[in-house]
């Protein structure tokens, strides 16, 4: 099918509250449940994009829904060109700045139109974007949260079970000997040939972010240290990354690809992992693609697995796909995993379709 003609009739905004299989607890809070936004990007020739967004709680759906129902207006017999419609968007909130809950709306439009496009000539994504569907390493990020030890080695085992060969550790808790214990007994449980990851969420100041990557790296075994410090602190993110030998990770924060290029500058990092609805969607992920391999940096994804699976497919120096299943209670097809590894589907678009009665089961 062409996509010649293909114009945006209106975008419809559903808020739902998703079961998660298991809560996760970082140092930042307790998540017992997925608030997430659902996009439909309906066409005049019938045919309907989708996307959805993770506004990080209840409290933050309302103005989310609120600007992506501006931004509808805005939009509303426009061609689904994602390339004009992020031109016009960002033209339109430059003064109120293209940051946080604006660039969240502006991601989730641009991966519905994505889609759109995929189903009007019939092919998914990662082919509209050049490349071939192929299965993209993932690690199981369900789980491995401030736990007690007991139930932590319990779960870690059961993450890998599940078919996986890497898993995410969150750490920051009250000490240095608390989160050594942890990771510790994570890996005695788990064993030497599961690769297994570190997430600090933020915690910790730049010196004890120093002094507990310098823990890590006495102990081994870590593929790398995420978000040790505040995102947004890339001179003191770069201090530890001199100072700690083990890998730093960071770029789920990132807003848009020219915070990235910041963080780049700064040598903030070794591996980035940029985030769909942070980094500008489709369109902002592929220009952050370019400036990871500029750098000659790995590039993993947060969140999204189902959109992100496509976009590492197609990416140089592709790294981690990290897979939760917070969206899978609402979707029709969720994304199929084989030993590990996603399975870039092949279904026209994205692959992203709801089941509508869950949907009105979880409606909020």
């Amino acid at each position: 099918m062409s996509d010649g003609g293909l114009t945006i009739q209106e975008i419809r905004v559903r808020a739902v509250s998703a079961p998660m299989k298991r809560p996760l607890t970082t140092s930042t809070g307790a998540l017992t449940r997925a608030a997430l936004v659902l996009v439909d990007l309906r066409t005049a020739s019938g045919i309907t994009g989708r996307s959805y967004l993770f506004p990080l709680g209840p409290h933050n759906v309302a103005p989310i829904v609120k600007l992506l129902e501006a931004m509808a207006e805005m939009l509303k017999g426009d061609a689904v060109a994602p390339f004009e419609i992020e031109r016009k968007l960002r033209a339109r909130y430059t003064l109120l700045g293209v940051h946080n809950i604006v660039l969240f709306a502006l991601s989730g439009i641009d991966m519905a139109a994505w889609d759109a496009l995929g189903q009007a000539q019939g092919r998914p994504l990662v082919e509209l974007l050049g490349g071939v569907p192929k299965p993209v390493l993932a690690y199981n990020s369900n789980g491995l949260g401030i736990l007690p030890l007991k139930p932590l080695v319990k779960e870690a085992v059961e993450l890998v079970r599940e078919g996986f060969g890497a898993v995410k550790l969150r750490l920051g808790r009250p000490s240095l000997d608390a989160d050594r214990a942890a990771l510790l007994a994570v890996r005695q449980a788990i064993g030497p040939d599961v690769t297994l990851m570190v997430d600090f969420n933020q915690a910790l100041t730049v010196a004890e972010a120093i002094r507990r990557g310098r823990m890590i790296d006495e102990e081994g075994g870590v593929l790398w240290i995420e978000e040790p410090v505040r995102a947004d602190d890339f001179a003191g993110c770069a201090k530890v990354a001199r100072e700690v030998a083990t890998p730093i990770q960071i770029g789920e924060n990132f807003m848009g690809p020219e915070q990235m290029a910041q963080a780049l500058a700064a040598q903030a990092c070794d591996y980035v992992m940029p985030d769909a609805q942070r980094i500008g969607g489709v369109t902002g992920w592929m220009r952050a693609a370019a400036l990871a391999q500029a750098a000659g940096l790995e590039m993993s994804s947060h969140l999204f697995p189902e959109v992100s699976a496509h976009l590492l497919a197609v990416t140089p120096g592709g790294h981690y796909l990290e897979y939760v299943d917070w969206a899978n209670p609402i979707l029709a097809q969720p994304l199929e995993l084989r030993d590990g590894w996603a399975q870039v589907p092949t279904s026209p678009g994205t692959g992203i379709r709801w089941d509508e009665k869950a949907v009105k089961r979880h409606a909020l």
